[in-house]
């Protein structure tokens, strides 16, 4: 339809407020800068821009003269039927249309009179709200407003549109942020270097599925040629298991430097995360003492396993399974003692998380115990850490092109011919 000189003078008052909409706002200053132009536009008294979340299918007071944050269902009232039928809806007498909640009149004491109510319609047609305009201050809207409210909210949806991406762009880019200083704090607690006891070598390694990870290992020395080794799976992946697995190994040295034994460290450990875990979360873990005077591993295994132990002399190998229940499952009251694997010379020690024995390549074949066998029996003259980098490599050679499914970490000890 043809507009009038009003509706020309009011169209170049609505270039006016797209020029001044398209500087750099932040959401909220977006969508009040939108309700005061749709106000001042159509000689109004109140307006409100309803969000979509199409998540919840709700829509969403997010600003509005007067209101605070509303939620009300998409297919609900006036403004959900403007959402659904994607149609401007003029309501010249709001008490006389029963599509009309006077729920929000009572709330707020206001009378609402009439009203303007336009969809607000984004890119390839995607519902980004609703305009509510309320009581022109003389008379009611006629069909010169809607041709003015239709142009005003067609540029609205566009700047709104362009301030949610922007939102979103700067709340991942913050989380991406966050993600990388939690990914440094979780690198940084990995041990430095390995641990130096006579007559051992050690080697280690941790590659996380995301930026951040559940799994964890660590080195405590103890004094007299004794060592904590700690290896632990928190379920899930990401920044949640990550916080999971660091927690664990904070506990853990305290528990040391307060003289805590295995035994004590372990049950204290596990009856916290108890307390502080959701009930469908929990670590599987080993907690074990390497002696290197009297040559044995002392362990206990909280759902963590099949724990690795090549025996050089006869080329046999154990498969310890989990001694327990995982780390913050169910509280410890009468834990069994603990397992002790005795080192002979050349004998190696291995701890090695799920993410290595069940990667699967592009046919859905897991790795298994079998290759990490072949692996230590054809290269148990190498060094501790090469067994780990062999390890890895090939497991990503098994792989192919299949993605990394879970967090991978691999600690061995063995023990020297010396």
């Amino acid at each position: 339809m043809s507009a009038g000189a009003g509706s020309h003078a009011a169209l170049r008052h609505i270039l006016e407020v797209t020029r001044k909409l398209a500087a750099p706002f932040d959401l909220d200053t977006m969508l009040t800068e939108v309700v005061n132009a749709s106000r001042e536009v159509l000689n109004a008294e109140r307006g409100t821009v309803f969000l979509y979340d199409d998540a919840n299918d709700e829509l969403v007071v997010r600003v509005g003269t007067d209101l605070n944050h509303i939620r009300i269902p998409a297919n609900k009232g006036i403004v959900g039927e403007s959402a659904q039928t994607r149609r401007l809806i003029n309501v010249p007498d709001c008490y006389a249309d029963d599509r009309f909640n006077r729920a929000i009149d009572k709330q707020t004491g206001y009378r609402s009179r009439c009203m303007l109510t336009i969809p607000l319609i984004g890119y390839e047609e995607s519902l980004i709200g609703v305009l509510q305009i309320l009581n022109k201050h003389k008379g009611v809207f006629d069909e010169e407003d809607e041709y003015v409210g239709q142009a005003l909210a067609a540029q609205a949806a566009v700047v709104i549109h362009r301030a949610k991406l922007t939102e979103a762009i700067i709340a991942s880019e913050r989380l991406d942020r966050e993600i990388s200083v939690a990914r440094d704090v979780q690198i940084g607690t990995l041990p430095k270097g390995m641990p130096v006891i006579a007559g051992y070598d050690f080697g280690g390694a941790f590659v996380p599925t995301d930026q951040t990870g559940g799994d964890l290992y660590d080195f405590v020395p103890m004094g007299n040629d004794r060592l904590f080794l700690l290896m632990g799976d928190a379920t899930g992946h990401g920044i949640g298991p990550a916080l999971s697995a660091t927690q664990v190994r904070a506990m853990l040295r305290v528990a040391l430097r307060l003289g805590s034994g295995l035994d004590e460290a372990f049950v204290h450990i596990n009856d916290q995360l108890c307390d502080d875990l959701p009930d469908d979360r929990f670590v599987t873990a080993f907690f074990g003492v390497l002696d290197g005077q009297k040559n044995t591993v002392s362990f206990h295994s909280g759902g963590q396993g099949p724990i690795m132990h090549f025996h050089a002399a006869g080329g046999e190998f154990d498969w310890h399974p989990a001694t327990t229940f995982p780390l913050g499952y169910m509280p410890q009251t009468n834990i069994a003692a603990p397992l002790t694997a005795v080192m002979q010379p050349g004998d190696v020690f291995g701890l090695i998380s799920d993410g290595i024995y069940e990667y699967e390549n592009e046919s859905g074949e897991q790795f298994g115990q079998q290759r990490i066998a072949e692996i230590v029996a054809s290269n148990r003259s190498g060094t501790a850490q090469q067994l780990v980098n062999n390890m890895l490599q090939a497991v990503r050679h098994h792989g192919g092109k299949a993605v990394q499914a879970d967090d991978i970490t691999i600690v061995v000890a063995k023990r020297l011919n010396k």
